[in-house]
């Protein structure tokens, strides 16, 4: 369920706010790039402290990484073409294996390592994590300053765009993994999974490949955005679960 929400219906989500808000083609290109980043390995760390099923993050990543390598050069090409951004951007054959190579080396190797030393790898977790969203901070403060003469109009048309898709991806993955009869641990790591993207990739593909700083700005937004309203998601959802499990108990009879 959460690979069908993060291939087929976010894009769809995304689209839909896009045409609804009629935001700038540059940046509703750059929405349509975040919604086909797979999602990044932060879900863990969230998934872990509102205590998700972990090992189903680490499962969808890997496979939603590799079908990402497909998926965003399809998606973002056919959002170039639609909102006629072609005279700017394009992904060609050799920037498409830019992409691919983006998206799949990181796995590739992190795969390998794992496979050869697990140990090393357990160790070197933390401080990889670490290091990710210092990077993502940094490449986000780039995209801001890169565009900071348009900032103000480019928060205030994407703005409200990314809160509303950040809230509407952490909703569908859990509700979908709870439809689906999953478990209460893999409706929230499915949340996580769904909701918090790899806005390094999407960052990454729109800078060094498309070579475009305004088709940076909403995954430089949302890679703020996500971190608050996964946390608010995380703790609601906490809440919620805890105070139907009290209220199961007092029904018991004694």
């Amino acid at each position: 369920m959460a690979l069908v929400l993060q291939i087929v219906v976010l894009p769809l989500v995304a689209f839909g706010l896009v045409q609804a808000f009629r935001v700038d083609p540059l940046i509703a290109v750059g929405v349509m790039l975040l919604a086909a980043s797979p999602g990044g390995t932060t879900a863990n760390l969230f998934s872990h402290l509102f205590r998700g099923d972990v090992a189903l993050n680490v499962t969808l990543t890997a496979i939603n990484s590799v079908l990402a390598a497909l998926t965003i050069p399809l998606i973002t090409n056919l959002a170039i073409g639609f909102f006629d951004a072609g005279g700017t951007l394009g992904l060609q054959f050799g920037k498409v294996m830019q992409v691919v190579a983006i998206v799949l080396v990181p796995v590739a190797v992190g795969m390998v390592v794992r496979q050869r030393s697990a140990s090393f790898a357990l160790r070197a977790d933390r401080p990889v994590r670490a290091f990710s969203i210092v990077v993502l901070a940094a490449v986000s403060l780039g995209a801001i300053i890169g565009e900071r003469e348009s900032l103000g109009g480019y928060l205030r048309e994407v703005g409200l765009v990314v809160t509303i898709f950040c809230l509407a991806s952490l909703t569908l993955g859990y509700a979908g993994a709870r439809l689906c009869r999953l478990s209460r641990e893999q409706g929230i790591a499915s949340a996580m999974e769904v909701g918090i993207h790899n806005t390094t990739v999407a960052l990454t593909i729109a800078l060094s490949v498309l070579n475009s700083t305004a088709v940076a700005i909403p995954s430089a937004v949302y890679s703020i955005v996500m971190y608050f309203l996964a946390t608010a998601f995380g703790f609601a959802i906490t809440r919620i679960g805890s105070a139907a499990r009290q209220e199961a108990a007092e029904r018991v009879p004694a």
